[in-house]
């Protein structure tokens, strides 16, 4: 059982950066895909970063060249730097595991249940 712990988020103005973490409880990094989901009021989760264990990684269309995804296997934690924040990226959010491989396809269409691991989020406010 992995457990996922974010932190991170906060509120900061349009065109400002933040960094999310994700520290999880075992070795998970290299053994797993963790990716970067966020949820908005009113709107369904969606995949924003991913990341394999051998450290290929997958973005969304709205975040690529804004947002970079990272890991440190050693201490156990991912990161998801995001720069040039818009209001449009205001979400909650998660964290999530799957053992070894990402999803096929595009991550726009990677969905919650693809994943059995998941953290409690951090809330990101952009204004």
């Amino acid at each position: 059982h992995v457990q996922l712990v974010e932190s991170g988020g906060g509120s900061v103005q349009t065109g400002g950066s933040l960094t999310l973490s994700c520290a999880a409880s075992t070795d998970t990094y290299d053994n797993y895909c963790v990716t970067w989901f966020r949820q908005a009021p009113g709107k369904e989760r969606e995949g924003v970063a991913g990341i394999d264990g051998d450290g290929r990684t997958r973005y969304a269309d709205s975040v690529k060249g804004r947002f970079t995804i990272s890991k440190d296997a050693a201490k156990n934690i991912l990161y998801l730097e995001m720069n040039s924040l818009q209001p449009e990226d205001t979400a909650m959010y998660y964290c999530a595991a799957r053992f070894i491989f990402c999803p096929g396809g595009n991550i726009a269409t990677w969905t919650s249940s693809d994943f059995g691991f998941w953290g409690q989020g951090t809330q990101v406010t952009v204004s």
